[in-house]
């Protein structure tokens, strides 16, 4: 048979996968199920369990309850930890987070003993953690792959040791070696997302599904997206005030509050008169949402700017939880994806300004889609099969 012809059959096996995720932070998880959607896409089995759930939802819920009270309450606090993890990562080890993980090789080896996976893909540092563990113990594992889902090495990713790295770009890569991992596990394929950010349906058939069928001008007004990340983080309301205080009569803001229930009734009830401000929850139409939007304003985490690149919105970056938020807005600003400004109302005047220079929107829009195009997923897929062998 010609080599062409046994990659076509190869590739025709199926894969059994298994991704380990948390739910501190949403960008993980989010990473998780854009792996999941595609492989299924693909006739792949997939396993996504809670890894935290392995010791229990009570701890589970316990560990992500801390993780967005802090992000949402204490941003501050946050950066502190994120700031002293950071400058322990570069002095030990093994750290504290380390052996706080490598308590769960029990569970996961159970995990393991139940289905035999080719993969193990792993978008959070906890279940790395865990796996550096089991394979310093000599439990044999498959093919272990890491993805970064910020665009710099955080704390303590030089401490793990999976088979391969995947990271948002060279540039970042070169932190990760700087943090003590081998150049040859590294892999620049990006950050993976939802198949739907790449799925083009245009802005004018976006603004129809969120307006239940209307059309909107705009010579006559514009739409701005306002989006807190999954947690609902950031000084939304304030940021709503001025644009509707800064922009034009007939324009529209959309608020995207997340899982921050309190934010969404808060926003609800100070806006309620106001015609032009739609206030949504959780929603699964974020891709249609940054298509019919003529700015997002967000804070700058690693998955939904990637979401946002890749669907090629224009954007604002606001309000960063300081550490790896930072990082992530400095690599977009340094590159021309996104622009920021400190406060409120330098934001809100820097968003209406990039929605009515179209020369600036255009160039920021073919730099995004010149970077990010939607194919990590397949290339992680394209990884396995070339690393395992299939029966």
């Amino acid at each position: 048979m010609p080599f062409m012809e046994k990659e076509i059959t190869k590739q025709k096996q199926k894969l059994n996968i298994l991704i380990l995720s948390c739910g501190t932070g949403g960008g993980h998880n989010a990473a998780g199920m854009a792996m999941k959607e595609y492989l299924e896409s693909q006739g792949h089995y997939v396993d996504f369990p809670d890894y935290l759930s392995f010791a229990g939802e009570r701890v589970s819920k316990a560990v992500s309850r801390i993780y967005v009270k802090t992000v949402q309450k204490a941003p501050k606090v946050f950066g502190a930890v994120y700031k002293i993890g950071d400058a322990v990562s570069h002095h030990v080890k093994k750290s504290i987070v380390y052996y706080a993980n490598s308590g769960m090789d029990e569970y996961l080896r159970k995990c393991l003993e139940k289905t035999e996976y080719h993969a193990i893909l792993v978008p959070h540092l906890f279940p790395a953690e865990t796996l550096t563990s089991m394979k310093r113990k000599g439990i044999k594992l498959p093919l272990t792959v890491a993805i970064a889902t910020d665009y710099t090495s955080i704390p303590f990713w030089g401490e793990t040791d999976c088979d391969y790295y995947v990271v948002p770009s060279e540039e970042v890569g070169e932190e990760f070696i700087q943090a003590g991992i081998p150049e040859h596990k590294l892999l620049p394929y990006g950050i993976p997302t939802s198949l739907a950010y790449s799925q083009r349906i245009g802005s004018d058939e976006a603004v129809k599904r969120i307006f239940g069928g209307k059309t909107f001008e705009r010579e006559s007004g514009k739409i701005y997206l306002v989006a807190g990340g999954s947690m609902g983080a950031g000084n939304i309301s304030q940021l709503v005030k001025e644009l509707e205080k800064r922009g034009g009569t007939h324009d529209f803001i959309l608020v995207v509050c997340g899982s921050n229930k309190k934010l969404e009734e808060k926003l609800k009830q100070e806006f309620e008169a106001e015609q032009n401000i739609m206030i949504y929850g959780w929603t699964n139409e974020m891709p249609v949402f940054m298509q019919a939007a003529d700015v997002l304003f967000t804070k700058p985490g690693g998955l939904t700017s990637t979401e946002a690149a890749t669907a090629g919105c224009p954007m604002v970056h606001i309000n960063p939880i300081p550490g790896c938020e930072t990082a992530n807005m400095n690599y977009f600003i340094r590159r021309g994806y996104s622009i920021s400004a400190k406060g409120a109302e330098q934001q809100a005047e820097a968003g209406i300004r990039l929605a009515y220079d179209q020369k600036l929107r255009e160039q920021m829009k073919a730099r995004q889609q010149a970077e990010f195009k939607g194919n990590t997923a397949e290339k992680i897929e394209a990884l396995i099969y070339s690393k395992v062998n299939i029966n």
